[in-house]
């Protein structure tokens, strides 16, 4: 009997022991997985700040929404803090990027273009709106059709942006030259909200502008819109018109992160085409935030009807927008002919993404 209660001691401290060796080396183990079998994210990842450009502009809903919701919070993990960065136009946040003040965020090919072919640290991850701006006519201007702008000048947000060079396209398709005298259309670069008075006071005649710009000048009888968004060139207003993209560096770094960011951005595309009356309002908030400023949730609510929201980059879209600023003068050193985007675009990231990699 003694016998027997001194194997069953025996065995119980043995047990005992080994239960304890096998926490041990749990500890040391690679993390569990999950319920879907992938392995959970380390609790003690090292800190990281991410740093995002966005512009005050309706356009970049897609980023507003992955703010406001916290998908980018969410996507990125807790160890990640994240900053944000306004911008007014493409050439100061292209300028940011290339020279590390920013890691990533949304921005408009034209500018970005430019930047890249100078400096070649960023590229392209993502798409994130096709479309939204419009070509309007002051009341006063006497113009009707894009053939009328001979002799008359035409605002654009800023040189070398993606709008004038749609506005290039636009006038070239109809044979209107651009001249700095009456013989052709003159282009001018004016903020948006100082178009507005120029429009008033017939300084200028029309402009290519972004929405919701577009929409306010028509409802507050400044002028009317006589070229819509969805016939705006390249590809009838189906071209890339916000974009995100990444510094190599933070690629290379955290790609995990570039991929993570990416998915916020699909996240917040979904919500925003599922629950369109809620993001107006979560606009509308991040846009107070950014510029000081919000809107009439009826602006917010048309510009957004004026815009595909999307992932999907037109390549060759790029290419000819590309080609455009070529030929303006705003891209230097590069010819129509030796143009290579190949290393622009890294579509990869997107498509890890969209997998759930």
């Amino acid at each position: 009997m003694k016998k027997t209660l001194g194997l069953i001691l025996t065995l119980v401290l043995v047990l005992t022991l080994a239960a304890c060796g096998g926490k041990n080396n749990a500890s040391e183990s690679p993390s569990p997985a999950d319920g879907n079998g992938t392995a959970t994210k380390e609790t003690s990842a090292k800190p990281v700040t991410v740093k995002l450009g966005i512009f005050k502009n309706v356009t970049h809903a897609a980023g507003y929404i992955a703010l406001e919701k916290e998908f980018f919070q969410k996507q990125l993990g807790d160890h990640v803090t994240i900053e944000v960065q306004a911008f007014d136009n493409g050439s100061d946040f292209s300028t940011a990027i290339a020279t590390g003040q920013i890691d990533l965020g949304y921005v408009g090919p034209g500018p970005s273009t430019n930047q890249f072919l100078k400096s070649s640290n960023f590229r392209v991850i993502s798409g994130a709106d096709n479309g939204g701006a419009v070509l309007v006519a002051g009341k006063d201007s006497g113009v009707t059709t894009v053939k009328d702008l001979v002799g008359k000048t035409i605002a654009i947000p800023t040189k070398g942006s993606t709008n004038e060079i749609s506005l290039r396209l636009l006038l070239e398709q109809e044979g209107v030259k651009i001249t700095t005298d009456n013989s052709g259309a003159q282009i001018v670069a004016r903020a948006p909200s100082d178009t507005l008075v120029a429009l008033r006071q017939n300084e200028v005649h029309a402009t290519l502008i972004p929405e919701p710009w577009g929409t306010q000048i028509e409802e507050e009888g400044i002028g009317k819109v006589i070229v819509p968004w969805d016939q705006i060139p390249p590809n009838n207003g189906d071209y890339p018109l916000v974009i995100l993209v990444a510094s190599d560096k933070f690629i290379s770094e955290h790609r995990d992160l570039a991929v993570a960011a990416v998915k916020a951005n699909l996240e917040a595309i979904d919500f925003i085409n599922a629950n369109p009356d809620e993001s107006y309002e979560l606009i509308n908030k991040r846009l107070s935030e950014l510029s000081g400023k919000g809107l009439d949730i009826a602006l917010i609510k048309a510009a957004l009807s004026h815009m595909k929201l999307t992932s999907d980059v037109s390549e060759a879209a790029i290419e000819e927008m590309a080609k455009v600023s070529i030929e303006a003068g705003y891209i230097k050193d590069v010819t129509v002919d030796t143009l290579d985007l190949s290393k622009f675009l890294d579509l990869t990231i997107l498509e890890d993404a969209k997998s759930g990699k």
